[in-house]
């Protein structure tokens, strides 16, 4: 589709609406095309081509360096569809070990002039047992696919609200165990604003327990990985609100305990990156921003992380994935060029539609670093 015409559509359609109903709308629709063989084949077609541009990152053989971060896709129902927009790997979740409402509709919104969204989901999700089913009717889907067509699936776990911060690793355990055998690699959630207490586990000393627990257990469960690793990649995923400090030592932690990468970053508390009706509104919300309000922090700590890498922990193979603001091609590019190995988005497919995927890996083609 036109991203002139997406534009009117968008603005006419799905502004006025609800915007968690929109999304259930869109991502319905999306499943529904890809439900039909003869119409799932030709819209793969037009929005695929030229996303084939493969490299491997963590011993995996991503189709591109562009993904879908997670929060688009809570349970991994729509991996197949989502794939056809030409991402190079889907991250489904986040999952928790049980299932959980969430937090109280309204819960998502659209801060229209800054092309970003204020979330405060919560977590929403039926749990990893029923996550798992899911994927496991996904992979089989994708199994079929021609191997260049095939995405990377990743896969986000978090903690569940009503367990304690003290059983924080157990819980995350209880996803790996159903997870892992499905996961091409692992993120561990300690960043998301909207489950109380949840970043104080990006301290160290409430970390280290979580990935070992989590490395250990897709240990125990997952006998053939996927990745030439060896082993399920594991990553962690930080808040762009952390102190530059604080980030640097938790890549020295990621090293120590032998953290495959980082996701650079989850979504903003800081409502001094909005102006205008949107921070007024913000101000008034609690929740997470992401979208080109969250770019210039982004963009920051993945430049902090690639200097502290390469000054204290060199030759580290440790990968980064970049996420937060990416909005076209050259934001891609920028990325790549500053030191991540992949980058991730997910409000500007709210804003962009269904050919923006695209547009992205075609646009930052040969966007490579070293």
């Amino acid at each position: 589709m036109d991203n002139s015409l997406y534009s009117l559509v968008f603005r006419a359609v799905f502004a006025p609406m609800d915007a968690e109903r929109a999304h259930h709308l869109s991502f319905s629709a999306l499943r529904a095309v890809d439900s039909v063989p003869g119409l799932r084949a030709a819209f793969g077609a037009v929005l695929c081509a030229g996303t084939d541009d493969p490299v491997e990152v963590l011993g995996l053989p991503f189709r591109n360096r562009v993904g879908l971060a997670a929060g688009f896709d809570k349970e991994g129902g729509g991996v197949r569809a989502l794939s056809r927009l030409g991402f190079g790997h889907i991250e489904i979740g986040t999952v928790t070990g049980q299932a959980q409402p969430g937090n109280d509709r309204p819960r998502l919104f659209r801060l229209l002039a800054h092309d970003a969204i204020l979330n405060r989901m919560g977590f929403n999700n039926s749990g990893s047992h029923a996550a798992a089913a899911a994927v496991a009717q996904q992979r089989e889907l994708v199994a079929a696919l021609p191997a260049s067509r095939r995405p990377i699936v990743g896969v986000n776990i978090g903690k569940t609200k009503v367990v304690e911060a003290t059983e924080a690793a157990s819980d995350y355990a209880v996803s790996t165990r159903e997870l892992a055998p499905l996961a091409d690699y692992l993120v561990i959630n300690v960043s998301s604003p909207n489950t109380p207490g949840l970043r104080d586990l990006q301290a160290a000393d409430s970390l280290r327990p979580i990935i070992t627990a989590v490395r250990d257990t897709a240990a125990e469960v997952v006998e053939a990985p996927r990745s030439t690793l060896g082993h399920v990649p594991l990553l962690v995923k930080l808040a762009p609100d952390l102190a530059d400090g604080d980030v640097r030592d938790l890549v020295d932690l990621a090293i120590e305990e032998r953290v495959d990468g980082l996701v650079l970053t989850n979504t903003t508390i800081d409502r001094e990156v909005l102006a205008g009706e949107d921070r007024a509104f913000a101000q008034g919300e609690a929740g997470g921003i992401s979208g080109r309000p969250l770019a210039e922090r982004s963009m920051e700590v993945l430049r902090l992380v690639r200097a502290h890498l390469d000054r204290v922990h060199p030759g580290s193979a440790l990968a980064l994935v970049s996420a937060g603001g990416v909005g076209d091609a050259r934001d891609v590019t920028a990325r790549l060029g500053a030191g991540a190995d992949l980058v991730q988005a997910y409000s500007g497919l709210i804003y962009g539609g269904p050919a923006w995927p695209g547009r992205l890996v075609r646009g930052s083609r040969g966007g490579r670093r070293r």
